[in-house]
């Protein structure tokens, strides 16, 4: 990205990358920072790190994490590897320009006749004044958070929204009762064949009478996650939800491309680099896609003695496979006999219609569902269907 071209698309860049990482930087927050950088000399662009900071830094937090998220956004060559975020390398930016940039944009041309390239934050708050509603404050957003969002646009709205939607989603999922049956003092059903037989010690009088109840027993929820090229630009949202589900129900989560990698006790910390991790522990994230293969793996090796019929398994994919096409079917079928549920979340309008998929269609019965998630929009209406 050029920043002398482009000033207003760094900094929204910037903003989305404090998104990212739990910073409550909206609209307003997006706003300050231009105005801050209007302001400061051009010789003096480098305060505009503590002008910044005192902006998007609500809390002591925010206020730790800041020093490296503005190293890796700037200054990436002062940070030891490479910051990698939907699939592109950042390249290096030099401050003291993209302040040059905008002040000459700012001298140098009316709004009316101003470079389409540089209203990236204008267009954005057109947007919603367009709509009649209020003025962002604070973080918040004036667009509806469950907007079909680009993902560098979201807001921390939207994170505590999924959230949300992820605790409705395991609430529906815990109600679930099976058909085995323990002893329970405040049980409504008689054992009358314990009954009887513990009647034997008081002359055949039931004087302890033993009452059942069902069992209750909680869903294990596994959530597979492509994360190869195909589906590259899907992959930061589908991580999200997954990580909202190891919060919500301790989900365990597995990232596949060629191979297969559990990410659940990184999804489980609160780090400023998870996509990071997550990108050295899959050591390829971004590749080709052996969906069959990764499947074998995760139910022979990763999760054999967890799935039963009381299991959960999430497959979130485009469906191009480049493993056999009967293989995907094979493996799926090993997963059904199992006991366990499959739900395939896809991020296109229809179906996936790989020749692998179409295989998993004909044999029937192997995927319960196939439901579009490309924005919360969609998890809150696939939440009224999941049971």
């Amino acid at each position: 990205m050029n920043t002398t071209a482009r000033p207003l698309d760094s900094i929204a860049g910037f903003a989305a990358l404090l998104r990212d990482h739990g910073l409550k930087v909206g609209v307003a927050e997006q706003q300050a920072m231009v105005s801050a950088a209007l302001r400061v000399p051009i010789e003096r662009a480098s305060r505009l790190d503590a002008a910044w900071r005192s902006i998007a830094c609500h809390d002591a937090r925010d206020w730790k994490r800041w020093p490296e998220l503005f190293e890796r956004y700037w200054h990436p060559t002062r940070t030891k590897g490479k910051t990698r975020t939907s699939g592109e390398t950042r390249p290096s930016r030099n401050l003291r320009q993209m302040v040059k940039s905008l002040h000459d944009s700012l001298d140098g041309a009316r709004p009316s006749t101003r470079s389409t390239q540089d209203t990236a934050l204008q267009a954005a708050a057109a947007q919603a004044d367009d709509a009649g509603l209020p003025r962002a404050q604070g973080g918040a957003s004036r667009a509806d958070a469950l907007h079909d969002r680009a993902l560098s646009e979201w807001l921390p709205q939207d994170l505590a929204q999924l959230e949300r939607l992820a605790e409705q989603i395991a609430q529906r999922l815990r109600k679930r009762l099976t058909r085995r049956w323990h002893d329970s003092a405040q049980g409504r059903r008689l054992d009358v064949r314990r009954t009887l037989r513990a009647s034997l010690r008081t002359g055949g009088l039931p004087v302890h009478p033993v009452w059942r109840a069902p069992r209750r027993e909680w869903p294990r929820l596994f959530i597979l996650v492509d994360v190869s090229r195909s589906m590259e630009t899907h992959a930061q949202l589908f991580l999200r939800i997954a990580r909202a589900f190891v919060a919500a129900m301790n989900a365990r989560v597995f990232v596949f491309h060629t191979r297969l990698a559990e990410v659940t006790p990184l999804l489980r910390s609160d780090s400023a680099a998870v996509q990071e991790k997550v990108n050295a522990v899959t050591a390829g994230f971004g590749g080709g896609t052996r969906i069959a293969t990764s499947l074998a793996d995760f139910h022979a090796v990763h999760a054999r003695a967890q799935l039963t019929r009381n299991a959960r398994v999430w497959v979130l994919s485009d469906g191009f496979d480049a493993d056999e096409p009967q293989r995907l079917a094979e493996e799926l079928a090993r997963v059904r006999r199992r006991g366990a549920r499959i739900q395939w979340f896809h991020p296109s309008e229809r179906p996936p219609a790989s020749q692998a998929m179409q295989g998993v269609v004909e044999h029937g019965g192997l995927v319960e569902g196939f439901a579009r998630l490309n924005s919360l929009r969609d998890l809150a209406g696939i939440a009224q269907h999941l049971h």
